[in-house]
């Protein structure tokens, strides 16, 4: 009997190693789908949040550009006033600080000036009021600037009202 025993417990040994390599195999499957189902979720996540944060702040421009654009027309008479002769320079100045007080504060809200005179004409940031033939200038390029035009990032709050050559 004890033979018997030998001659089996090979046998038995064999299988059980069989059983123990079949459960690694499946354990190691779990361990790699359950990886996998990670990584996912991980990416899922990260786009989450960069989608989330390029919401927030086109909602924030979005905001401060509606709230800028209205103090847009008082900018624009401010500029005039402080470019009218006058006699009293102390007004002039008075006025001339006012309005350097409301560009600092628009440059601290990322609002940007348009550029324009000198530079080719972008119907993306520019509206083209009139056009004059101009040798010294190439084509489409901005001769004159008749209002300001102001962004916010990539958003046109108001687009630059120019005079185009050629």
């Amino acid at each position: 009997m004890s033979e018997e025993n030998l001659e089996k417990k090979p046998d038995e040994q064999a299988e059980n190693k069989q059983e123990e390599n079949a459960e690694l195999t499946k354990t190691e499957q779990e361990l790699e789908e359950t990886v996998d189902r990670l990584k996912r979720v991980m990416a899922e996540f990260e786009n989450y949040k960069k989608r989330n944060t390029k919401e927030r702040e086109q909602l924030y421009n979005s905001l401060v550009a509606d709230i800028v654009s209205s103090f847009l027309p008082v900018l624009d008479n401010l500029e005039k006033a402080a470019n009218t002769k006058t006699e009293d320079e102390n007004m002039k100045q008075g006025i001339e600080l006012v309005v350097k007080q409301i560009q600092d504060i628009f440059k601290k809200f990322g609002v940007e000036t348009i550029e324009t005179v000198g530079k080719p004409f972008d119907p993306e940031i520019h509206e083209a009021v009139s056009s004059v033939q101009d040798e010294n200038l190439g084509e489409k390029i901005i001769k004159e600037e008749f209002r300001k035009g102001y962004k916010i990032g990539m958003k046109v709050i108001r687009h630059a009202m120019v005079i185009v050559a050629n």
